[in-house]
């Protein structure tokens, strides 16, 4: 086995923290963030919504249970860098394919280990998420400073457009290795065994979305149609959705004014679910406004209180920014829940249109489960729609 080679990750701020190289050779600059999950490393590298981050992992030892292409949330991996304490020298899994090393080097993503990460993870509670250098090369503390300075900042930063589809296309479940299988043409039917016979359509936007998002909605009764994040409302139309689903994404949601137009323009005619991203982009679509977040809600342990039930979830997030709900005051939508750590908004629905959002991932990849019944709930929906009764 090779000696590891020194890293470095460099803040902003001017602070170093010093590690071990893993990964790809390479320097990256980005938005140094951390995740809380104690598992699941391999879905949060996967998730879109990390494109332009470097990715602090608070857990001990990642790694040891190595890569499996079957749980990949996107066909590459999508954050720009990971930091962890220790990075397990085992791995042992029966399912694995490959070591997280190996993966990341395939890939081009450069990793650190031996990091003090409680450290830097109370660092950015304290100070906010930051901009950051990540390089297993040779390079001085003041240049890896320097670069890490340099990087445009995540405000204002439209990265939907780095990660969406290029085209439509109808997603389609394969049983065998539940993966996304390569792209058909619109308007295609496909039927794996063991999936539920599909009774709605519903247009999906991707604006980064997981494949664990498609798989739910597969599973809980509609056929999936996938559009970029460039598509208007007058595509859409043109494929006659019973439904609308806006997805998970990275960025800024104020940087996104197309979307926000779309969004507008299908508001009064489709049932509408949206998460994460797709939470913002209905909060713009109705009039409000966003914000960004300190440090972000990013792990499998966020605490969720609906206000509507008193029902207190544990969810699965992964976003920097939330929404004013001050802004959305007279404009028909009502916050349904909230983050019980922070107060900041988690759910919306709207009080005349059969519209509704959360700030959380309910297809928990990775996370709990408490969230998915929300898939049922827009089912019924959708349903209740269609038989004219709302």
């Amino acid at each position: 086995m090779s000696t590891p080679k020194p890293a470095i990750l460099a803040l902003e701020d001017g602070s170093i923290f010093r590690g071990l190289a893993f990964g790809a050779d390479a320097t990256i600059a980005g938005e140094c963030v951390f995740n809380t999950s104690m598992t699941g490393y391999q879905e949060i590298l996967t998730d879109p919504s990390y494109f332009g981050q470097i990715v602090t992992m608070t857990a001990v030892q990642i790694g040891n249970y190595g890569v499996t292409a079957a749980d990949t949330e996107a066909a590459v991996p999508k954050c720009s860098g990971f930091v962890v304490r220790e990075l397990s020298p085992v791995v042992s899994n029966w399912r694995s394919s490959e070591s997280l090393g190996d993966y990341l080097r395939k890939y081009g993503i450069p990793g650190i280990s031996e990091v003090d990460t409680r450290a830097l993870t109370k660092k950015l509670r304290v100070d906010g998420a930051m901009k950051c250098c990540l390089s297993t090369l040779s390079l001085s503390d003041a240049e890896a400073v320097q670069r890490a300075c340099a990087w445009r900042d995540m405000a204002g930063a439209d990265y939907v457009k780095d990660v969406t589809c290029k085209e439509p296309y109808l997603w389609r479940l394969d049983d065998a290795t539940r993966f996304n299988t390569p792209y058909l043409p619109v308007g295609t039917t496909m039927n794996a065994p063991g999936v539920p016979a599909k009774k709605f359509r519903v247009a999906a936007f991707d604006y980064g979305a997981k494949h664990s998002i498609y798989r739910k909605l597969v599973h809980h009764g509609f056929e999936v149609q996938v559009f970029p994040a460039t598509a208007t409302h007058e595509q859409v139309r043109e494929h006659k959705p019973d439904a609308v689903f806006l997805s998970n994404g990275p960025g800024d949601p104020a940087a996104l004014p197309y979307i926000h137009q779309t969004v507008t323009g299908l508001l009064p005619d489709f049932p509408i679910f949206g998460i994460c991203l797709g939470h913002q982009m209905i909060t713009h679509a109705l009039g409000g406004t966003t914000f960004k977040l300190k440090f972000g809600h990013r792990g499998g342990n966020q605490p969720v209180k609906n206000l509507e039930t008193g029902k207190v979830s544990i969810t699965a997030q992964n976003h920097g920014f939330a929404t004013d709900p001050k802004s959305l005051e007279g404009r028909g939508a009502k916050v349904t829940e909230i983050n019980l750590n922070d107060q900041t908004v988690e759910g919306l629905r709207h009080t005349k249109l059969p519209v509704f959002c959360v700030q959380y991932h309910p297809e928990a990849a990775p996370g709990p489960n408490a969230a998915d019944p929300l898939f049922v709930d827009f089912y019924r929906m959708v349903e209740a729609r269609k038989a004219g009764k709302i």
